[in-house]
């Protein structure tokens, strides 16, 4: 039941349910995903051992990112995160492309993650079809997303914490058998060299794979949105993103360095599963069931994950006039279960899709996301830049948490991303990814247009017009979301103009 202002909320009337140890996860668990534990494989298997540098690449420039981020997070903490961030730096338009192609990303994402956890399921209990086993996982979890934010951080906190327990026994049984400690293990490095030499298939395959590896490292933004419903916002996300160096290192690159040390890289059963192939030599008993187990873990966490995060981003979008107010409305414990039921409902037609045409609207799923995080995260990049100045000129005690070798790390850091981007366009495994992609820009472009030309878009596109932080006083004169009225594009314009000290 949707009512007034819920308990243990701040003005923007989001709860605050999330607790230290639910932030630490959530940073954790949006990191690894089925990716790590499955897609892995093909970066293995069209790079070589050497897959091992194309991870750490990508973590470098995904450690960049997030610390670019996190600068703007920690120094003004706002619902709607990047959104907001490229709304003030950029513009208008900037900002309702930055929001709609994140809601549409992890949209998708649900999608995929229910039929993948549908399948997975499915080998277990064949004799059940697999729409209604992905219907029934995105039931569970939009049941628990619907109940409180809490709710969501305690499912996250258990789905991250099996995931990290996996991994972290996974790289020590490694340890033991390079070592020698393993029973009836061949120890030592052989296999980095001895099938082809580190780098068989050239350093050019090594820098390709980059492109699929940053798109692994995909969610770990997801802390600065839920930062907005910490009791700490600021220490929260500086925490967390302090962190992230160990994680991409120790998850990532280490358990990758396990598998093409133990295993060949060129060992079919490779580049199926890595993980269960390393499992195997070493005689885990009950491979196959503990994989399954792992990977559909990933599943709910990422499922979870996307629910979550796209009801936040759409809230933040209509807070905004972005999104048509009806999206506002939040129940008694502070969750904006309308946006919850839309990025649902989409799920389900997706899924519905994939029942009635296979797997035609799967691949066009996978296909039409496949570069659009990585647009996000090239506006985040250059959003910093540009608050950056803003801040060092406005409030400069704000930068508690500050972008390392400004600006020329943030030059190299636009750059980098560019080239992943482009590189999308040149490789024949991702070009499709590439131009489905870019139609998803093009069209969320001409929707914001449209949106103008209906007089529905707010303010002036080209001006700036941010959002408040978390809980100052321009947002608590701001328009009460939390009661269910409709909230007008008006009292959102009115609102912005009031400013913030990151206004320029």
């Amino acid at each position: 039941m949707d009512s007034t202002v819920p308990e243990d909320t701040d003005s923007s009337g989001l709860g605050k349910g999330l607790k230290r140890r639910h932030m630490n996860l959530i940073a954790l668990g949006g990191v690894i995903g089925a990716g790590l534990f499955v897609g892995s494989g093909v970066v293995i298997g069209g790079a070589g051992p050497a897959a091992i540098v194309s991870f750490l690449l990508a973590g470098i420039i995904t450690l960049l990112i997030m610390r670019m981020l996190a600068e703007m997070a920690v120094a003004r903490p706002v619902v709607g995160s990047f959104y907001v961030y490229a709304r003030q730096a950029l513009g208008r338009r900037a900002g309702f492309a930055t929001g709609w192609m994140y809601w549409y990303f992890f949209v998708i994402v649900v999608a995929v993650e229910a039929i993948a956890g549908g399948r997975i399921l499915q080998l277990w209990v064949p004799m059940v079809p697999l729409w209604l086993l992905s219907l029934g996982l995105m039931l569970l979890l939009t049941a628990t997303n619907m109940v409180s934010a809490r709710s969501y951080g305690e499912f996250e906190y258990w789905f991250s914490s099996i995931k990290v327990v996996a991994i972290v026994l996974f790289l020590g049984m490694g340890a033991l058998w390079i070592t020698g400690l393993w029973p009836d293990s061949t120890p030592g490095l052989g296999n980095l060299v001895s099938h082809g030499g580190f780098t068989p298939l050239g350093w050019g395959a090594v820098l390709a794979a980059v492109v699929p590896c940053v798109a692994f490292y995909t969610g770990a933004e997801i802390v600065t949105i839920a930062a907005a419903e910490s009791e700490e916002p600021k220490r929260a996300v500086a925490r967390a993103m302090r962190s992230i160096v160990a994680r991409i290192v120790t998850f990532y690159v280490g358990s990758i360095f396990v598998v093409v040390t133990i295993q060949p890289w060129d060992t079919e059963s490779v580049g199926v599963s890595p993980y269960a192939s390393v499992l195997e030599v070493l005689g885990i008993p009950g491979v196959a069931t503990i994989m399954n187990f792992i990977v559909l873990t990933a599943v709910l966490s990422c499922l979870n994950s996307a629910l979550y995060t796209t009801s936040r981003m759409l809230f933040a979008l209509t807070r905004n006039g972005d999104a048509p107010a009806f999206f506002t409305k939040l129940s008694r414990n502070g969750v904006p279960r309308r946006a919850i039921l839309l990025g649902t409902t989409i799920g389900y037609v997706s899924v519905a899709c994939t029942y009635v045409w296979g797997d035609i609207v799967f691949n066009f799923l996978v296909n039409s996301y496949g570069a659009v995080a990585l647009f996000v995260y090239l506006l985040i990049a250059i959003s910093q830049v540009v608050l950056r100045r803003r801040l060092e000129r406005e409030d400069p005690a704000a930068l508690q948490l500050r972008m390392w070798l400004f600006p020329w790390l943030s030059y190299a850091t636009i750059a980098l991303m560019a080239t992943v981007i482009l590189a999308m366009a040149f490789l024949p495994t991702t070009r499709s990814q590439f131009l489905m992609s870019g139609l998803t820009l093009i069209a969320i472009l001409i929707a914001y247009e449209v949106r103008r030309w209906m007089g529905s878009a707010g303010v002036d596109a080209e001006s700036l017009s941010p959002a408040a932080p978390i809980g100052s006083s321009a947002e608590s004169d701001g328009p009460d979301v939390s009661d269910g009225s409709d909230v007008s594009d008006e009292a959102n314009t009115e609102t912005e103009r009031r400013g913030t000290p990151m206004q320029g």
